[in-house]
């Protein structure tokens, strides 16, 4: 498998260990020094805003604590296309830009709809022979999310 299909394939498996939500299996394609972050830009305050931030422990404690939370359950569904893949000179780096669309079906009358968009700026270590993300911003245009959502995108 050439470098670039692994790549995809390791940005395709994030989104679908979420929508399955195999918490464990999501985070063992990541570095130990794993950085995830949700951002958007705030037209209205002219600023970027951080909505979510952890390291890879950070995100193992979100997890751990999810049934804690009074979440919506309706699942979601990820739509990642990787749009570009850009290796270092080294080869043990590379940094990749992916649309993705996020889905919400109802549980009440299963109704499927848009529920987010942006993109994932991510940065991939290649050592070792095996890519792990080190390195994730969700990068939202949408800023309207309503309430009960604890998993990450």
């Amino acid at each position: 498998m050439d470098q670039r299909h692994a790549i995809s394939e390791l940005i395709y498996a994030t989104c679908t260990t979420l929508d399955d939500k195999q918490f464990n299996a999501y985070l063992e394609l990541c570095d130990p020094a794993f950085h995830y972050a949700i951002t958007a830009y705030g037209p209205e305050i002219r600023k970027d805003m951080i909505w979510l931030e952890h390291d890879k422990a950070g995100m193992q404690t979100l997890f751990n604590n999810l049934p804690r939370h009074n979440s919506d359950h309706s699942p979601l569904t990820r739509h990642a296309t990787v749009y570009s893949v850009k290796t270092d000179e080294s080869g043990q780096r590379a940094e990749v830009v992916s649309a993705l669309q996020i889905f919400r079906t109802a549980l009440d009358g299963g109704a499927t709809e848009l529920f987010a968009v942006g993109k994932m700026h991510d940065k991939v270590t290649l050592e070792g022979g095996t890519p792990k993300l080190l390195d994730r911003n969700v990068r939202l245009d949408t800023r309207m999310l309503g309430y009960g959502y604890h998993i990450p995108f």
